[in-house]
């Protein structure tokens, strides 16, 4: 998983990591991705640690803004946006 690829790069707690991985499934779950060897699972990864990085602590809040930042085109945006 993308997400946890690039979290070992880091010094994360227990709870970061339950936050961040709970932020990058929402976040998929929404985009409608389910081929984990998309690449574009990456880029919601990187996204996820992004927006985490800025403070922000609350998974949902955290998915909402990883796809809401992605040019994802207006039918996955507009399912993304209604399933949160």
């Amino acid at each position: 998983m993308a997400i946890y690829r690039l979290i070992q790069k880091g010094a994360y707690g227990p709870e970061d990591i339950r936050v961040l991985v709970q932020a990058y499934e929402t976040a998929l779950h929404a985009l409608r991705l389910v081929d984990r060897c998309d690449p574009l699972t990456e880029v919601v990864a990187s996204k996820v640690i992004q927006i985490w990085g800025t403070g922000e602590r609350d998974p949902h809040r955290i998915a909402a803004g990883a796809f809401n930042g992605l040019d994802a085109g207006g039918e996955q945006s507009d399912a993304a946006s209604s399933s949160m």
